[in-house]
């Protein structure tokens, strides 16, 4: 009947979804999710809310609507309003981090449980239970330096490999071992792609030393590439590496320094585990007087338009091959 809407589609029991999401999904609207640890460990008060507003305000511009996702009470939240934003925020390195062996143990405890914010692998895990295709982080976790003994290697990486969304980066975090995360991603069969430059990039830095499987700069072959992906009923994800734009790029000799320095005050500390990189990040924001800092919300803007770009290429793709 015309002038009918569209029907709720129905979800999850452990996802709230918020009104705006709801209704971008059930009009068919293309939707982005939002990865959070980077709001509570990735950035210190108050930049991290201001740069989770624009972020979602990039993300919107593009006629796209952005779903941050954490766990907050016990549901997995599918889009924040403002002040569930600001109470993430403001909980910062007190908010739990979220991966895939963590879900269970926050949403069992129901509303006693504590803010959690998902990490990449976490937010995959959700995005795909909402139906939403893109996310958008700063960096992916990757193989730790030193791996080759302690075996710290980030969920993120089985996750691409066994969860279909696509993740929007500034490659992995430049504190990472580059090499062996790439290694790791190809032995897992993760394509990955780059945008704006045939090498993979290295977060703070353009340049990793490493070359992506392929460059794609264009969003609808973009698009094209993940639902053939897709359509061959190869499961996983596609990572899409971006570099950070060069007026805010770092020098890589500067950038190896502070990362040096940063490690031995981690193994000065004790610090291991999930502890790791949020500790090493804010280290190096203090060795680069806040240079670094600027350098992150830089790339997380930019990564917030090209995942963007992309939802809207593949949303087309949906909608041409549906009218086919």
């Amino acid at each position: 009947m015309s002038g009918t809407a569209p029907p709720t589609p129905s979800f999850h029991p452990l996802l709230q979804l918020s009104a705006p999401v709801v209704v971008a999904l059930a009009a068919g609207r293309p939707v982005v999710a939002l990865e959070s640890t980077i709001v509570a460990h990735g950035m210190p008060w108050p930049q991290n809310l201001h740069t989770a507003r624009a972020v979602e305000a990039l993300v919107r511009e593009h006629g796209v609507e952005p779903a941050t996702i954490a766990v907050i009470d016990g549901r997995i939240r599918i889009g924040l309003d403002d002040a569930t934003l600001e109470r993430l925020a403001h909980a910062g390195p007190k908010a739990l981090k979220v991966s895939r062996s963590d879900l269970p143990a926050v949403l069992a405890g129901g509303t006693t449980s504590p803010t959690g914010a998902t990490t990449v692998a976490g937010t995959m895990i959700c995005a795909a239970l909402a139906g939403i295709e893109v996310l958008v982080t700063g960096g992916i976790g990757g193989v730790h330096r030193g791996a080759s003994t302690t075996f710290d290697i980030s969920a993120d990486l089985q996750e691409l490999a066994r969860t279909s969304v696509v993740v929007v980066c500034a490659g992995a975090k430049s504190v990472l071992d580059l090499g062996l995360t790439l290694e790791y991603l190809e032995t897992q069969g993760v394509p990955v792609l780059s945008a704006g430059q045939d090498e993979f990039a290295a977060f703070y830095v353009r340049e990793s030393g490493f070359r992506a499987d392929r460059r794609i700069d264009s969003p609808e072959e973009q698009a094209r590439f993940v639902r053939t992906k897709w359509d061959l009923g190869l499961a996983g994800g596609v990572l899409l590496s971006t570099p950070v734009p060069t007026a805010n790029a770092l020098p890589r000799s500067t950038v190896d320094g502070w990362i040096e320095q940063a490690l031995a005050d981690a193994a000065a500390r004790g610090v291991r585990g999930k502890a790791v990189t949020p500790f090493l990040l804010a280290r190096i924001e203090q060795l680069s007087g806040g240079r670094s800092l600027e350098t992150n919300i830089a790339l997380v803007k930019h990564n917030a338009e090209v995942g963007a770009r992309l939802a809207v290429a593949l949303h087309r793709r949906t909608v041409t091959r549906s009218t086919a």
